[in-house]
């Protein structure tokens, strides 16, 4: 029905139009007696064989949502409902900021692409972490953070302090966007000593919020004596896993740099891949991409180079590195690929866009050999 109905009358939208007024229909629609079940029965697939752990988190699937469709968090609870088993919020900054000027978001049907240099438009991390608090699902969230348009790369630090203090509490991982080609000199913060500055720089937090989280305190007993309470982990936030998202256009020396930076930092893992800056072999006219002018390409073109990406990380860590696989996944086979590159999980975008919810679901039929 998305395809023959749905997405013929969205594609006749501007594109970031058609973003907004899907979110506003479909908070709406499950909000109707009965839909958020027939929602769950039409997209979620429940079964213990699709189970996952990684990183120390149980996903109850590997399919989740890419940052950048919910960046504040406004519609975790809805894409709950949708058969994600995860969802990544953001990319969050500390301030607000209105992001680069419109229009900044281009579909390119003829290759099932996207072409956005949005700028890291949110409302703030802090906008972002108050929601959470409020959320009724319990998906697991992911925290995507970056640094505001006007910090210097030289201070970059202290804005993705700032973002992780703001939501560790109320996110299960964290993700550190270096790699963005829409926020001017983001990306020389993946050259090897600043990202390994930064990294270690966040893993000492790591390691000071969870010595705070697992503290003891003293409290007074209804019969007068003094016992001591452990505060519960769950409740205050343990140690959050951190990944560094990466663009798919390193070259294979740079790759070696981000092994190296990974291990030496001793993060979690990696989210590959980002945007590319590429427009190699496109079917859509070069005078219409030429006329669209900067921003980071997404879908089908990249379905090759991420896998690619990811089949290399993997064999030159020796299978040591977790990796998020991200990037032209527009069907079960594409998921497929990169689960078998050496990727652990996958997250979905641009492919959610042209396929539809369905695609999930899809996704996680194959999983099971159905």
């Amino acid at each position: 029905m998305y395809k023959i109905f749905i997405k013929p009358l969205l594609f006749l939208m501007n594109p970031e139009r058609a973003h907004y007024f899907t979110f506003s229909c479909l908070k709406w629609v499950l909000k109707l007696p009965g839909m958020k079940g027939l929602f769950g029965n039409l997209f979620c697939s429940k079964d213990a064989r699709l189970e996952t752990v990684v990183a120390g988190i149980r996903f109850p699937n590997r399919i989740g949502l890419a940052a950048g469709l919910d960046k504040d968090a406004k519609m975790v609870d809805e894409f709950a409902v949708l058969g994600f088993g995860f969802v990544e919020i953001g990319t969050l900054t500390p301030l607000p900021q209105p992001g680069n000027d419109r229009p900044r978001l281009f579909r390119l049907p003829e290759d099932a692409a996207l072409i956005n240099r949005m700028g890291f438009n949110n409302e703030g991390v802090k906008a972002a972490a108050e929601r959470l608090r409020c959320r009724k699902s319990d998906i697991i969230v992911g925290g995507n953070i970056g640094k505001n348009k006007i910090t210097a790369n030289e201070n970059a630090g202290d804005d993705y302090e700032k973002c992780f203090l703001e939501l560790y509490n109320v996110v299960d991982y964290f993700v550190v966007n270096v790699s963005s080609p829409n926020t001017p000199g983001l990306r020389e913060l993946q050259e090897k000593e600043p990202l390994k500055r930064l990294l270690i720089r966040l893993q000492k937090l790591n390691a000071v919020l969870e010595v705070k989280s697992q503290k003891t305190e003293v409290k007074s007993h209804p019969d007068g004596y003094r016992e001591l309470e452990v505060k519960s982990k769950k409740a205050m936030g343990s140690r959050k896993p951190i990944f560094l998202k990466i663009a798919p256009d390193l070259t294979n020396t740079q790759l070696d740099e981000i092994i190296e930076v990974v291990n030496e930092s001793g993060i979690d893992g990696i989210v590959a891949t980002n945007t590319t800056i590429s427009r190699d072999k496109l079917q859509t006219p070069n005078d219409k991409v030429n006329a669209i002018g900067a921003g980071g390409l997404s879908g089908k073109p990249l379905t090759h180079r991420s896998t690619e990406v990811i089949r290399y990380l993997h064999q030159k860590s020796g299978g040591k590195i977790t990796i998020i696989g991200v990037g032209g996944i527009h069907s079960a086979e594409d998921a497929k690929e990169k689960l078998d590159a050496g990727a652990s999980l996958v997250q979905l975008y641009t492919g959610f866009i042209y396929e539809g919810p369905a695609l999930v679901k899809k996704i996680n039929k194959k999983l099971l050999g159905n």
